[in-house]
């Protein structure tokens, strides 16, 4: 797959090199800014939950 993306990158080496770094910088903007947003409400790794009894505080 990734050849097949070299190949059909215009130009020469320098050009295709420089035409995939800004393919690679786009996608992680579009990614950053428009995929996590959207998805980061409905994965909600940061709202852990614990199961379990009641403890009680610890004494001095």
């Amino acid at each position: 797959m990734y050849a097949w993306i070299w190949r059909s990158l215009p130009g020469r080496p320098a050009t295709k090199a420089l035409v995939a770094v800004g393919l690679v910088l786009v996608l992680t903007a579009v990614l950053w800014y428009v995929v996590f947003p959207w998805a980061e409400p409905k994965l909600q790794f940061d709202h852990g939950t614990v199961e379990g009894g009641t403890s009680s505080p610890a004494k001095p």
